[in-house]
């Protein structure tokens, strides 16, 4: 009796578990562009273009191989519109009664899989070095679940960057060498780009007919969309960016949106490339002597330490992990995150890269639209539902960690010691934003102060409660405390009248 082998759109690796389990002269592999799944929330154009053109390469690769597979594309006429109901349309067309399939990344789709009318057998997503079960025997028993320590963790497991026993260079961690500020010039064009085929060109047909409401840009559209082509991402990154990798990653510049990130997370996440694959690369540029181990070390933390650690938390923490609020916000996401105009410099720039991109680098989310519906007081759930729309690389279970938890502080410090919140001072020494903004970082209070100086007091002030015993708070408390009893009421004030336009519609 054949079995259906169902692989999804963030699953395009040959090495699958599901692939793997099956049999090729018997089973029957399933792939469906439908309609739950790209349009659950409201994604990006170009996501639903990179998912779906990556997905109909990767069939054609299975089919190349001999499987037999049966692939839907969204405008099909008999296409069922979900997951599931194309599991059992197929069922009934072939006489099978069993599908195989790997772990999905969001509980969402898991839920769904687990109650379909059909025998689901779900395998463990095998492209992930630490199981649940291993982050499960790591967590258990500590107080604190910090990312450094379950990283060394990584390290040790894969040998990456290891003496023997020991870290290379003497240290785990070389994050104090990679802070540096925007530099004058960046002498990297970019990733590569690649032009669309035609099969590339028909999905963005489909896209743009039936996609066009949604938040964002689908062209220019220059994601690689095959293997062989993510593979020379990876080796442009290495051999032209990495160098320097480290020593820019938290800047910011308007005239140039990545410096010299990779932009290979949208490929590792849907499955063309693969964590291991991309570390040993890093690894080999540091010990061949063209990468310093600083921009080595820091961009191998980010995989096999920040990516497995998020999905480590994701799965821990369960299903109710994006509905949480610690800090009891309730201000609806403003209308300048869709684009609207605003006078703050820093925020439009970062929306408006994320429109016509799909792209932005970890401070751009973090410090700049991150750290201002925090300061602000933003719903949580609705900043999460934007990053999970706006991004190329976002799905649930890497997404929602790096929201609820880093950025917004909603998971109560599950992930995070503290908020990550900042005045204006950290974005104008990280970047040129503050240059082009009619408000003035160096203004504190009154006419033209920067607002993030305003809500950063403001943040502090109404959450003093929970964090006035925090140990990594207690310096920015004590420096509130040091200020005059006017100028507090001043900033409070102000800071009130700001969120009071801003509820209002006003353009801030």
């Amino acid at each position: 009796m054949s079995r259906l082998i169902l692989v999804l759109g963030d699953q395009l690796s040959e090495g699958l578990s599901a692939l793997a389990e099956a049999d090729k002269d018997s089973d029957i592999v399933v792939m469906a562009e439908v309609a739950d799944e790209a349009g659950y929330v409201r994604h990006h154009p170009k996501k639903i273009a990179l998912v779906f053109a990556a997905m109909r390469k990767f069939a054609q690769t299975l089919k190349e191989d001999g499987w037999d597979l049966r692939y839907t594309q969204l405008d099909d006429t008999h296409n069922a519109g979900s997951i599931v109901g194309e599991l059992l349309r197929r069922a009934e067309e072939t006489g099978a009664q069993e599908v195989i399939c790997t772990e999905p990344g969001e509980w969402r789709l898991i839920e769904k899989l687990k109650y379909a009318p059909i025998k689901v057998q779900m395998l463990p997503d095998d492209r992930f070095l630490a199981s649940h079960a291993d982050f499960e025997g790591w967590a258990e028993g500590r107080k604190a679940l910090r990312m450094e320590y379950f990283y060394r963790e990584m390290r040790r497991k894969t040998g990456l960057l290891m003496e023997g026993d020991d870290p290379a260079g003497g240290q785990w961690n070389y994050d104090h060498d990679n802070r540096k500020p925007a530099p004058d010039d960046v002498e990297y064009e970019g990733p590569i780009r690649f032009e669309p085929d035609a099969q590339t060109a028909e999905v963005l047909d489909l896209v743009e007919a039936r996609f066009a409401d949604h938040f964002g840009d689908l062209y220019p559209f220059e994601f690689a969309t095959t293997r062989a082509q993510a593979l020379e991402a990876l080796d442009h990154f290495i051999t032209h960016a990495l160098p320097k990798f480290g020593d820019y990653q938290d800047a910011m510049l308007e005239e140039h949106e990545t410096l010299y990130h990779a932009v290979l997370s949208p490929y590792l996440n849907i499955g063309l490339l693969g964590p291991i694959e991309i570390c040993q690369a890093a690894e080999k540029a540091w010990q061949d002597g063209s990468v310093p181990i600083n921009a080595a070390e820091g961009f191998i933390r980010q995989i096999i330490g920040w990516r497995e650690y998020v999905r480590g938390i994701y799965f821990l923490e369960g299903p109710d992990y994006v509905t949480r609020n610690a800090l009891r916000h309730d201000r609806d996401l403003p209308d300048f995150y869709w684009g609207a105009e605003t006078k703050m410099n820093c925020i439009a720039h970062a929306v408006r890269q994320t429109k016509t991109s799909a792209y932005a680098h970890h401070i751009q989310r973090l410090m700049v639209t991150g750290n201002f519906a925090l300061l602000a007081g933003v719903d949580p759930a609705q900043v999460h539902e934007w990053y999970l729309e706006v991004y190329a690389d976002a799905f649930e279970w890497v997404e929602a960690p790096n929201t609820i938890g880093m950025s917004q502080f909603a998971d109560g410090g599950v992930i995070a010691s503290k908020p990550y919140v900042s005045s204006g001072a950290y974005i104008n020494r990280m970047s040129n934003y503050c240059k082009g903004c009619a408000y003035k970082v160096s203004v504190k209070t009154g006419e033209g102060a920067c607002p993030f100086n305003l809500l950063y007091w403001h943040f502090l002030d109404r959450h003093r409660d929970r964090f006035k015993d925090n140990a990594r708070m207690g310096n920015m408390y004590r420096t509130w405390d040091r200020m005059d009893a006017d100028r507090r009421e001043t900033v409070l004030k102000d800071a009130g009248k700001w969120l009071k336009r801003l509820d209002a519609g006003e353009v801030v």
